[in-house]
């Protein structure tokens, strides 16, 4: 059965929805800033913080609790 309704549920339920590139902006400067305020010697290297901040291997995501609306930042380890 392969109905609109049936489409939207899939839709609904299946993916998270896209977050907005100002979230993501923003999660991304306090993330940068706090790896900035833990090592001092990344406060004036820009491309030594920005590789710091790419080793984490950040993914982007939805609060999808109760009672959470904003986004945060999944870290995938290595394996």
């Amino acid at each position: 059965m392969n109905s609109p309704l049936m489409d939207f549920f899939r839709k609904a339920l299946g993916r998270e929805p896209a977050l907005h590139p100002l979230d993501q902006r923003m999660a991304r400067q306090w993330v940068k800033r706090r790896l900035a305020s833990t090592y001092p010697e990344l406060r004036d290297n820009p491309a030594a913080l920005e590789a710091a901040y790419r080793s984490f291997s950040l993914e982007p995501g939805l609060g999808t609790e109760e009672g959470s609306r904003g986004a945060y930042f999944e870290m995938t380890l290595p394996g």
